[in-house]
């Protein structure tokens, strides 16, 4: 079965940047979508930002600008960078993939909670003033 490994969350503070890691192992998806998560406490989880195994990417509006999705296929590696951090983007973080590509690039703009067969355990990020 598919495992995915969240690490890199942290503290920081305001305007300051961290990057996400997500460790994949246990599948071969020829063709995948892959995405970022994230659930503050008292609200819904919400998409931050996927990319396809074209390499194509999408993000959430409240992210675009800020941060970048990024996977490295040698390492099995999904990453997100994220930049200009702000209070707002304090969260625990998911990632999560699933073995086809159709629909993928809408997942951030989509108001249904998205299907994804996998995910990891979450890695909490703390952005404070």
């Amino acid at each position: 079965a598919a495992q995915l490994v969240e690490s890199g969350g942290g503290s920081v503070q305001t305007g300051g940047s961290l990057t996400l890691s997500c460790r994949a192992s246990g599948y071969d998806f020829r063709r995948y979508c892959m995405g970022w998560f994230r659930q503050a406490p008292g609200k819904e989880r919400e998409a931050v930002a996927v990319i396809d195994s074209d390499g194509k990417t999408n993000y959430a509006h409240s992210v675009q600008g800020r941060f970048a999705i990024s996977a490295d296929n040698a390492k099995n590696t999904l990453y997100l960078q994220m930049n200009n951090l702000k209070s707002e983007d304090t969260a625990m973080y998911y990632c999560a993939t699933r073995n086809y590509v159709a629909g993928c690039l809408v997942v951030p703009d989509s108001p249904t909670p998205p299907l994804f067969g996998y995910w990891g355990q979450g890695t909490q990020v703390t952005v404070s003033s």
